[in-house]
């Protein structure tokens, strides 16, 4: 064992393996000589045949992956040191080596580590065995101790001086402050420096500059060019360049100085001849896995001592070089001084497998030069996991042994295992070939544009994998058409590097090879979408990401990721989506990306799905406990609620859910005779609770669980499984004892206290009764046809039931101011007496308690005493409105609300009932008899109706109405309107005669109506003077006697209608023209109100409507109008306070108005505070023309009372 360490070009690498032969080392076996890379492998193998002077294959050959130029007689065979790997699989020993080589050992890559650990393991079982490690001078002593102290032979390089040159890039601000400088300029400005330096030398030195990534060096490109350096070529370097560019770096020609700007590729990788000068930007992207984001990462790093002194060597090749670092030399002795191996800084999953598949025992006692982090290694074992390689306890198994036959990454190594299964095999070895080299796609920097046409013609809108499919099936079409150079050029075309196809196809027919001897079969007919990315999702399950509303995805273990803006599905951004690589720089990047149905995720996952299970329940339809089952992979929800059995999960809960839900609660499908009595028990105990507004008589649902709980066995949680059991038990097993749900008695609870209905007159009204606090049917309801609303009587329901009472009236007094409560103290011993003396009716409580209060206490109460709007709502009846079909409308406990709610439908309802009595478009009086009432059936109540005969304008209509008394008015009108009718002449003669009698007034009449509506009006009020119906008449002989005794008093009633219309429409123009002349501003107030009063006491058709005694009131009220103008001037204070009385009366009439049931000609009651209002106006402004009746406050409020009254009966 030896470690020989020798400078770049001291020959090292092709000089070794000659001495070895010349040693005759290879007499009993072969000599092995590792390259970390492909090219470098096959590039060595045929320097060394050349300087043997043998072909290359025979004495000295090469293997790379799906590559050997070998036979049995070769002596020196060169490799990758992935083959001298994968070659422990079937030779542990390696017997068929004499001398193993590993050359460029510095690396450290994943491969060199594990072989190093490897052979410290073999050496001892092997002493025969030769093993040669070499190394540049990058910490030799490190290779020396890991096999033992073995000797280290230092071999001096043909090298040339190179001087180091620190120029860090610092700029300075206005203030004269150091800050970080522009790479770019740095990068130009050391360009100049050595181009001032070649002068003085005479000679033009190409110039190779270490750049951090491809975009970098497409920007310092661009900043060379415009810099317009002379005679000077810019030429890019990095991995994925294609062969024409390589070849103008590798090749050169022509007398330019080539600036070279390349990637840490050039750093030992490749040697680029004719490098004079080297400038270093001293940052590199280093691939670095994290184990807490499961992603390769790409960050930009300050790059190693070392690494800056292999940059700095490439310059000493042919002459004296000068190395420029952008940094500065502190900066240089502060940095580590070797890079980081890659077996800590990338995932080693597949090393984990092959040592697993070789059995060399635990990975964390493995001689490793430097041993991974514990963390790296756990992270290794779990992505086994993941694939289904180990078991939980970290051993291999069936599928980890297959995949590690496959010299592919074992996430590809799994898709085409699960491939075989699902018939797409045939797809995904092109894929996984694919995914095993280099990208064929082509982007030259100034084509951008043109390459990426080109590439849309492969493009699939889904799925980057199906446009890896597309791109091979285009190639293999081509190949089978085109020659090898047309084959080329159409590749070229179609920016595909060649080499790389090849390649693709290379490993394409190795993978099948390989995949044949494992007896996995290639399905013969096309595979689905569903099936291939079902095969990819196996390998790379932990690659899923779902989109969030920003826009990007969330993946898993709660990491963001971004479609790479190259990915064919970036524009379209499905929601669920699977990458075969995430690589993080700028940010995270998903490289390769096709859309997924989230459903395929759970059987490819089963052993890393998590399951959690969400309200428990149980379900009537399908008789058993069921449960929302939530499947997770990795943090993200796949299946976010499916509805599963509980049972089998937690049989438990099952159970006593099954106890509360299905038998408690009655949520059963079941005829079983029990559940209808143990029901019947608990809602006759719970309307006793109901009435008595109390929650301690009937026992808690906890009871009736203990009940049931006692008696069913654990066992059962469903709805068969129960009825089963049933069958086998008593008949009264599980049948509860009234007793058993009562906590105590309720003797007081009787029907004359909470009774189930009352009745008004003839109608019979039902009565439900809730306790439930905030609920709107809290308390007392009643059931209330529509038909029948108006006529409810509001003023019977304040006294609710008598069970009720008393706690009301001890509310309504507890309510009271508290001067006036405590003259009533104690009050429950004051509502007792109350209760002793009166009983319900149909006067209003309020004004009836109000009335004792005054007698007892001599104590005046006002309505608004009462403060009624903090009364709990349940000491009020709620209404409930029913429609024909029994369904309810509406509710409420403001009777007037839900008339204005239900508005024209109690009449439409009324209506809707099938009856023969409603008629339309009658123009005499062709019926029998018209009756007071009429019986219907309505919400299973019998309703009385009234028919009436209504005014159409033109004829008449028969309809029936809710209200008596709307009834009669609505009547009254619609015989005069058939009256009309019938004596069209009479009609003619009094339209004739007005014109004649009132021309003048006529004109007057033109600022509230027309002269058809003035007509009409004095036709009206003439007829309704002319025929009088105090009594209606109900049949065609009252009509008939009505009609020819009226008939004779029309000239009569016209002669003394006249001349009070032509004295109302006088005195009318006359107020007209005083206010015209009162146009001061400061009248405006005084002015208003006058309008006002003036457009309430002249609606439309007043002259015919307005009781004629009331009519004949008006030229006196507009004369007290005139008179407040004249008395304005001076008196305005005064005129205002005055107005404001007025207008406190005016508010209460307007709010009283509002509430009306009916029209207000069915309220004389109301219709009087009206007049009163009128004749108050009078006594304020002009008391000189004296009142037609009393008017004061205390009368007002009286008959405000009264009113009120009136309205509730």
């Amino acid at each position: 064992m030896v470690v020989i360490a020798g400078e770049t070009g001291s020959g090292k690498t092709t000089q070794i393996p000659k001495i070895c032969l010349e040693l005759g080392l290879a007499q009993y076996g072969l000599i092995a000589h590792t390259q970390p890379r492909r090219i470098a492998a096959r590039s060595v193998a045929q320097r060394i045949a050349q300087e043997v002077k043998v072909n290359l294959g025979d004495e000295v050959g090469y293997q790379i992956r799906f590559n050997d130029q070998s036979n049995e007689h070769t002596l020196v065979k060169l490799m990758t040191d992935g083959i001298l790997l994968a070659e422990t699989q079937n030779d542990r020993f390696l017997n068929k080596y004499q001398v193993i080589i590993i050359d460029e050992a510095h690396e450290r890559s994943l491969n060199i580590d594990f072989l190093l650990g490897y052979l410290k393991q073999l050496l001892p079982k092997r002493p025969d065995l030769k093993v040669i490690i070499t190394s540049a001078t990058i910490d030799v002593d490190r290779f020396s101790k890991h096999f033992n102290d073995a000797p280290v032979i230092q071999v001096s390089g043909r090298t040339f001086p190179v001087e180091t040159r620190y120029r860090p890039l610092i700029d300075l601000d206005e203030e004269g402050e150091e800050r970080e400088g522009d790479l770019y300029r740095g990068i130009i400005d050391a360009v100049e420096e050595l181009q001032i330096e070649d002068a003085k030398r005479g000679q033009i030195g190409d110039v190779l500059i270490f750049l951090s990534g491809e975009r970098e060096i497409r920007e310092a490109a661009l900043e060379l060019k415009k810099a317009n350096l002379k005679n000077s070529e810019v030429l890019p370097l990095y991995a994925r360049l294609n062969n024409a560019d390589q070849n103008k770096i590798f090749n050169p020609g022509g007398g330019a100085r080539r600036i070279i700007l390349s990637t840490n590729v050039a750093e030992t990788s490749l040697t680029v001849p004719g490098i004079r000068y080297v400038i270093d930007s001293g940052v590199a992207r280093i691939s670095r896995y994290s184990y807490r984001s499961k992603v390769q990462r790409l960050p930009i790093e300050s790059i190693s001592q070392a690494s800056a002194n292999q940059r700095k060597g490439r310059c000493g090749r042919v002459s004296e070089g000068i190395c420029i670092r952008l940094f500065s030399e502190e900066d240089f002795n502060t940095r580590p001084e070797f890079s980081d191996p890659e077996i800590q800084r990338t995932n080693l999953a597949a090393v984990i497998l092959q040592m697993l598949s070789l059995k060399l025992g635990d990975v964390s006692e493995f001689p490793f030069v430097d041993a991974p982090d514990n963390r790296f290694i756990k992270d290794g074992y779990n992505l086994l996991k993941e694939l289904g390689a180990v078991s939980q306890d970290n051993q291999i198994n069936q599928v980890g042994r297959a995949l590690s036959k496959l010299p592919v990454d074992p996430r590809i190594a799994r898709m085409l295992f699960e491939a075989s299964k699902r018939k797409s095999l045939q797809e995904m070895l092109i894929i996984a070939a694919a995914l095993s080299i280099q990208d064929p796609r082509e982007r030259p920097p100034e084509k951008q544009q043109q390459a990426d046409q080109k590439h849309a013609e492969f493009r699939h809108e889904e799925s980057d994998f199906v446009t890896l499919l597309n791109i091979w099936q285009h190639f293999e079409e081509a190949r089978q058409e085109l020659s090898n150079n047309q084959l080329r050029q159409h590749c070229k075309k179609h920016f595909l590097n060649y080499m790389r196809m090849r390649e693709w196809r290379d490993v394409h027919y190795q993978l099948r090879l390989q995949c044949k001897d494992l007896k996995l079969e290639e399905n013969k007919s096309t595979a689905s979408y569903e099936a291939i990315h079902q095969s990819i999702l196996s390998g790379f399950l932990s690659y899923i990401g779902q989109k969030t509303e920003e826009g990007d995805y969330l993946g898993a273990r709660n990491r963001r990721f971004m479609l790479f803006p190259g990915s064919g599905i970036f524009k379209k951004r499905p929601k669920w989506v699977v990458s075969a690589e995430l690589v993080e720089t700028s940010r995270l990047y998903a490289r390769m990306n096709a859309r997924i149905d989230p459903e395929w995720l759970e059987p490819l996952a089963k052993n890393l799905v998590k399951r959690k299970y969400l309200e428990p329940y149980w379900s009537i339809k399908r008789g058993q406990v069921m449960a929302y089952e939530q499947v997770s992979l990795y943090g993200l929800v796949i299946i976010p609620k499916r509805n599963v059995g509980y049972a089998k999960i937690d049989a438990q809960a099952s159970h006593e859910i099954f106890i509360r839900e299905a038998l408690v609660q009655k949520q059963i499908k079941s005829k079983a005779a029990f559940l209808k009595h143990n029901q019947n028990l608990i809602e006759e105990i719970e309307e006793l609770e109901d009435k008595s507004r109390r929650r301690d008589i009937v026992v808690d649902e906890e009871r009736l669980y203990q009940f049931y709980i006692e008696r069913v066995p654990n066992e059962i949680s469903d709805t068969a499984t129960f009825e089963k059991w049933l069958k086998e038990q008593p008949a009264d097993a599980l049948k509860v004892k009234k007793s058993y749900l009562m906590q105590h008695g309720a003797e007081n609870i009787t029907q004359a206290q909470f009774p189930d209905h009352f009745t008004h007159g003839s109608i019979v009204y039902p009565l439900t009764y809730r306790f439930e606090p905030n609920h709107k049917e809290d308390g007392v309801s009643v059931l209330v046809p529509a038909a029948m609303l108006k006529q409810l009587p509001v003023s019977r329901l304040q006294w609710l039931v008598p069970g009720m009472l008393r706690e009301k009236v001890i509310a309504l007094l507890k309510g009271l101011t508290k001067s006036i409560r405590r003259q009533l103290v104690p009050v429950p011993d004051f509502a007792d007496g109350f209760l002793l003396k009166h009983q319900a009716s149909d006067e209003s409580l309020h004004e009836v308690l109000a009335k004792y209060v005054y007698q007892q206490k001599r104590i005046d109460i006002e309505p608004q005493d009462w403060n009624l709007d903090q009364l709990d709502p349940h000491y009020q009846v709620n209404i409930q409105v029913m429609g024909n079909d029994n369904v309810m409308l509406t509710q409420g406990r403001d009777w007037h609300k839900l008339i204005d709610e239900v508005g024209d439908q109690i009449e439409h309802l009324s209506q809707e009932n099938n009856n023969d009595f409603e008629r339309e478009g009658i123009t005499y009086w062709d019926m029998n008899a018209l009756p007071e009432q009429y019986q219907v059936q309505q919400a299973g109540i019998q309703v009385t109706l009234f028919p009436a005969i209504v005014d159409e304008g033109e004829s008449v209509n028969l309809v029936l109405l809710s209200r008596e008394d709307e009834a009669l008015v609505q009547s009254k009108l619609g015989v005069l309107r058939l009256l009309k009718l019938a004596l069209n002449e009479q009609v003619s003669w009094v339209q004739k005669e007005t014109q004649k009698r009132l021309v003048q007034e006529m004109i007057y009449f033109g600022h509230i109506g027309n002269k058809a509506q003035l007509l009409e009006a004095v036709t009206h009020r003439v007829f309704s003077m002319s025929f009088d119906l105090t009594e209606l008449p109900r049949d065609e002989a009252a009509y008939n006697a009505l009609k020819d005794h009226g008939r004779g008093l029309i000239g009569e009633k016209f002669d003394e209608v006249i001349p009070v219309i032509k004295q109302i429409l006088q005195s009318y123009h006359q107020l007209n023209k005083k206010m015209k002349q009162q146009n001061q501003l400061a009248f405006a107030l005084a002015v208003g109100d006058i309008k006002q009063q003036v457009n309430e006491l002249m609606p439309k058709g007043f002259l015919g409507t307005v009781e004629y005694d009331w009519l004949k009131q008006y030229p006196k009220y507009f004369k007290a109008m005139m008179l407040r103008l004249d008395k304005l001037q001076g008196n305005l204070q005064k005129d205002k306070l005055t107005q404001l009385k007025v207008a406190q009366w005016h508010e209460q009439y307007q709010a009283l108005c509002a509430q009306l049931p009916a029209s207000l000609d069915c309220f004389e009651q109301v219709k009087i505070l009206n007049w009163m209002i009128q004749e108050y106006r009078v006594s304020l402004f002009a008391q000189e023309l004296g009142t037609s009746m009393p008017v004061s406050d205390k009368r007002w409020k009286a008959q405000l009372l009264e009113a009120k009254a009136s309205i509730q009966q």
